[in-house]
């Protein structure tokens, strides 16, 4: 398979094209769920704050055992069959919600096994869709791919938080995660337009051997280790500032569900705004230099976050600082996964993405775990300033690192 030429507009290219559509509806069906799922523990369930952060940690956590051997597999297998049967997988552990919800018999145990296998099925997908992009689109023009993929996503995540707390107040947590079930049908259909890159056959290695390839590669080039760095920091903290949000908001300070989705927009429209400036910003500054600049500059915002226990304008000034944090993350989520995809060999890129995606992931489980019990503990406020400290610090692994003047 042929990569475009450099003129020819990205979606019409059939195979991004269709990657492209089937991510934009499951990444809004997700987003409704990232609302609903820990709303429908709390209204229905009466869940607390461990149960929560619980909730949240398990479908990250799943990572840890399945991230480096998905690596190595992918590496070795068609991925577009791949994607198909985790979006599958996906919406049959949704549907089951609604319909124990509906029977009567829902349980947080149903929630946290639903939580262990989307997040399975997100990590294989994941793995996968980063390692076909490159074979789509030619390395020259991942950075565009990948402004227009994160900046499309989230426009989803905005979408998908601002009406998440409308549609659960309106029809109920139930009926927002069938849709988030019907948006993985969707990708899966559209998935199946895409071609599958043509892989040169490889001799069998033994999957241990494979796995220390990938993890051994990664650890061997400091761009990598920065980018992981720098992301296991930033994901650590997010969990600490924003698992416990359910319980803040609504049951704390009061107030209706749609604050809660509106709170968590702003993280979108952060995350958007970042995403669709990044190409621009790392042409005129280079893309090592974008990244390290923009995290000096946005991650004291940090500190403004814990004010929203406070309750009053500081839940909108804290929104302010997330919505500038998350800003940070979507010019991250564009420029170093671009560069991470750039100095990795075709051959590696499965293992690169999983054993990069075991850490990432791994911490914010392990950020959503210490929510719990620091939420548990000693409250919501001091899960919330820990989470605040690690971000306001976590520009650090950038000094003296080679990735800072990466073009």
């Amino acid at each position: 398979m042929s990569t475009p030429a450099m003129d020819e507009p990205l979606l019409s290219v059939r195979g991004f094209r269709n990657l492209f559509l089937a991510g934009a509806v499951s990444q809004l069906g997700s987003q409704i769920s990232y609302v609903a799922l820990p709303l429908l523990a709390v209204t229905a369930l009466g869940a607390g704050a461990g149960e929560v952060g619980l909730l949240a940690a398990l479908g990250t956590l799943t990572v840890l055992l399945l991230g480096l051997p998905a690596g190595a597999w992918v590496d070795r297998v068609r991925r577009r069959p791949v994607m198909i049967a985790t979006d599958l997988l996906r919406a049959g552990a949704l549907l089951s919600i609604p319909v124990a919800w509906w029977g009567g018999w829902l349980s947080m145990g149903q929630l946290y096994l639903v939580a262990v296998l989307v997040g399975a099925g997100t990590l294989l997908f994941d793995v996968a869709s980063y390692s076909i992009v490159p074979a789509l689109v030619g390395r020259e023009r991942l950075t565009a791919a990948n402004t227009l993929l994160v900046g499309t996503g989230a426009g989803m995540d905005v979408a998908g938080r601002s009406a998440a707390g409308v549609l659960v107040q309106v029809a109920g947590a139930p009926v927002a995660i069938l849709l988030d079930a019907l948006s993985y049908l969707w990708s899966a259909a559209w998935l199946r337009g895409v071609a599958e890159p043509r892989t040169t056959a490889r001799e069998p290695d033994p999957m241990g051997r494979r796995i220390a390839e990938g993890v051994r590669f990664l650890f061997g080039n400091p761009i990598l280790v920065t980018a992981l760095l720098q992301g296991t920091m930033a994901n650590l903290a997010f969990p600490l500032c924003s698992v416990l949000l359910p319980v803040v908001i609504v049951r704390q300070l009061g107030q209706p569900e749609w604050v809660l989705g509106a709170y968590l927009a702003v993280g979108g429209l952060g995350v958007l705004a970042g995403s669709s400036s990044a190409h621009a910003i790392g042409r005129r500054l280079g893309t090592g230099r974008a990244a390290w600049l923009t995290s000096l500059v946005t991650t004291p915002a940090a500190i403004v976050v814990p004010f929203l226990s406070a309750g009053g304008p500081w839940v909108w000034a804290s929104a302010v600082a997330w919505f500038v944090l998350t800003f940070r993350t979507g010019l991250n989520n564009v420029l170093l996964v671009s560069l991470r995809q750039r100095v990795t060999p075709d051959a590696m890129l499965g293992r690169m993405t999983a054993t990069m995606r075991l850490l990432l992931t791994g911490a914010l489980g392990a950020g959503g775990l210490l929510a719990a019990a620091v939420g548990e503990l000693w409250g919501t406020g001091p899960a919330l300033a820990l989470g605040a400290a690690v971000m306001a610090l976590s520009w650090l692994p950038y000094v003296r690192s080679p990735l800072r003047h990466e073009p």
